[in-house]
């Protein structure tokens, strides 16, 4: 599995505040408020990545009074910060064009400023769930064998940890 590309979190979220821009200055008056508790869930979310960051990446490196972690659950924790990376990037820019419009429209329209704590909060709680999704990703890397380790050992990846594909095939 490949690290999630940066440009890619950037073009998802660049344009999906682009199409939250257009649909809020369009149909600003047929949407109901917006709610804080999305944002403050995003920024829950993102405690928690972050929290599960830290505490695989001391049990991958066997930092003391930790347990050893479990293949599987890491392979977990990389799945979910892929797609929560995504998800992120895209909420972000959900609620960075609403909040870029809310800001045009302050003094011109009376619902625009009860909206805007909101949007900014989920602008700040998408944020930082790709922050925390990044780096829970990065912590379930692993870690290179030390120079002097024994190949026979369990768990030695070599000096990759993705063998090649051209000695898959057998050229």
């Amino acid at each position: 599995m490949r690290p999630t590309n940066a440009s890619t979190l950037i073009v998802a979220g660049l344009a999906m505040a682009a199409l939250s821009w257009l649909a809020i200055s369009r149909f600003y008056g047929d949407f109901p408020s917006i709610p804080v508790l999305p944002g403050l869930t995003l920024l829950a979310l993102a405690g928690l990545e972050i929290a599960a960051a830290v505490n695989t990446k001391n049990r991958i490196d066997r930092k003391p009074g930790t347990e050893r972690v479990d293949p599987l659950l890491v392979a977990r924790y990389l799945v979910l910060a892929k797609a929560s990376a995504l998800a992120a990037a895209l909420f972000t820019g959900l609620y960075a064009g609403i909040s870029i419009w809310l800001v045009t429209e302050q003094g011109r329209n009376a619902h625009a400023e009860d909206d805007l704590l909101p949007a900014v909060i989920g602008t700040i709680g998408g944020v930082m769930l790709v922050f925390g999704a990044l780096f829970l990703e990065r912590a379930c890397r692993v870690p290179p064998p030390p120079p002097s380790s024994d190949p026979s050992a369990p768990g030695w990846a070599g000096d990759g940890a993705e063998p090649d594909a051209q000695e898959e095939a057998g050229a």
